[in-house]
């Protein structure tokens, strides 16, 4: 039944896709101006709603989703304009003077996006508004675990005047929703998810060509060089470890800190472990409230137990909330030390409250710490000297390196969000993740109309072939006299353009 649900939808949202491709682009973006102005209105309900299904606090739900959300929609409706305007290409060569060559893009039809629990309301937000700017029709499937904050944004885009039928918002089991919805021939699928299951996907979309992008798992490196400021580097590196409860794929995992400064650094950021404070996501006074499903939490305590077992210190917990601690799936902030490069907090996506901590002597070793793992989604370098920062960035396999911050990139609307290796394929966010939503076409136009044919079309002769590699050698032979010699032969195939 659910898959004949979604097929229903993309057969809807198809009906209504080239209808809304036509629209003036002022009335998309008055569309979207709608939701943007609905999402203010709502804002506080939609962070309570948000806080209740994800267990994260307010500040993170305002902060980390719906602040992000809204600035996502006016950037996107300057860049979605560029990215749709035809562009003329300049021309590559002499010979072909008279062609004039233009790419106009053009939406894939229905795309299909399957959200996640971590980021609820603003991973798919954006995603939807991109491919509604660039002319789509959507289909939306948000996790099981967070079906009420699903709701709350179909509301807000079935609220906004769309055509009917145009997005589609959709209930099933995760395991369903990427087979029923290649089944249903979406146009293009956007997955945000665990690594295992995106290649899963891309396998059952290899026998329809199905295009996907894949934005999967990440075990984010930092590395905090002896020029550090290290308070802010310890208030970076704690915010982007245990915001949203340690469940962000872009966060900071594995630390790695130069020794000269190695116990200064723990020391600042075991006091403010220390000194977080767990509680109930409507609490004013809680830094970090409970993981999304005790599923998660397990998981989680499973990999931390590993880490001990193999010799790695907890050197740094936060309290427990006591009134609560059985109710809601609640887990400590946890800074581990001791670590090696064979513990699953080294080698895994941990997407919990834990972060490790290991010493390096040099920028060399940090580079190769780093990079010695398959996910590369995000990473960070803290260091005073930008210079030298840039230059290590360029040499971290990420998608996204920030200098003196981290996980923030995911809120610039304006910038790529993707990885490297097996944190996935393709690219959200940004003029890149607009260009994901359209095929791009190439439009050739001729402009000599008096011209009959082109020097190398039928019929074909020696002259032709001895023509041809004489115009190779004008063209390219080195020297200027082996070039002019080679003048006369071009010469002579010339009059094949006013042959009929």
């Amino acid at each position: 039944m659910s898959t004949l649900f979604v097929q229903q939808a993309v057969q809807a949202a198809r009906s209504a896709q080239p209808a809304w491709a036509a629209t003036p682009y002022a009335a998309k973006v008055q569309a979207l101006k709608q939701v943007r102005r609905l999402l203010l209105e709502r804002a506080d309900e939609l962070a309570a709603i948000i806080s209740r299904d994800n267990g994260k606090v307010l500040v993170d739900a305002l902060a980390a989703e719906i602040l992000p959300a809204a600035m996502a929609v006016g950037y996107y409706i300057k860049a979605a304009k560029t990215v749709l305007k035809p562009q003329r290409i300049r021309g590559g060569n002499l010979l072909l003077l008279n062609k004039r060559s233009r790419i106009q893009a053009h939406p894939y039809g229905v795309v299909g996006i399957i959200s996640p629990w971590n980021y609820p309301f603003a991973i798919p937000f954006s995603e939807v508004v991109m491919a509604l700017l660039t002319g789509n029709g959507v289909i939306l499937k948000v996790a099981s675990d967070t079906l009420e904050v699903g709701r709350a944004l179909a509301d807000l885009f079935q609220a906004a005047g769309l055509p009917e039928g145009l997005f589609g918002y959709v209930v099933l089991p995760g395991s369903q929703a990427g087979p029923a919805f290649l089944e249903a021939r979406v146009d293009k699928l956007f997955f945000t998810g665990s690594t295992e299951v995106g290649r899963t996907l891309m396998a059952l979309a290899a026998p329809t060509l199905t295009p996907v992008v894949l934005e999967l798992g990440g075990n984010d490196a930092a590395y905090v060089r002896a020029d550090a400021d290290l308070d802010r580097a310890a208030n970076g590196l704690l915010w982007s470890g245990f915001s949203n409860a340690g469940q962000s794929c872009g966060g900071a995992q594995r630390i790695l800190v130069q020794e000269s400064v190695y116990q200064a650094f723990v020391e600042k950021l075991g006091r403010k472990v220390r000194a977080l404070r767990l509680g109930p996501g409507n609490d004013w006074n809680s830094d970090m409230g409970a993981m999304t499903s005790e599923k998660q939490k397990k998981a989680v305590e499973d990999q931390v137990a590993a880490c001990v077992a193999a010799g790695a210190v907890i050197a740094a917990q936060s309290p427990m909330p006591q009134q609560t601690a059985g109710e809601e799936p609640f887990h400590p902030a946890l800074l581990l030390t001791g670590v090696t490069s064979d513990m699953p907090v080294m080698r895994q996506e941990i997407f919990g409250p834990v972060v490790a901590v290991m010493a390096v002597l040099d920028d060399e070793e940090a580079i190769r710490i780093a990079n010695d793992s398959p996910l590369g989604l995000t990473s960070s370098i803290w260091s005073r000297d930008h210079r030298t920062a840039r230059r290590l960035a360029l040499r971290i396999r990420a998608g996204a390196v920030m200098i003196n911050d981290h996980l923030m990139s995911h809120g610039l609307a304006e910038t790529p969000w993707g990885g490297f290796g097996d944190s996935g394929i393709g690219r959200t966010h940004g003029e890149a993740g607009l260009a994901e939503m359209v095929r791009m076409q190439v439009v050739v136009d001729d402009l000599l109309p008096f011209v009959q044919k082109n020097i190398w079309w039928h019929p074909y002769s020696e002259r032709v072939y001895q023509g041809l590699k004489a115009l190779l050698h004008l063209l390219y032979g080195p020297g200027i006299g082996r070039r002019l010699k080679a003048l006369p032969r071009v010469l002579g195939i010339v009059f094949r353009y006013w042959e009929k």
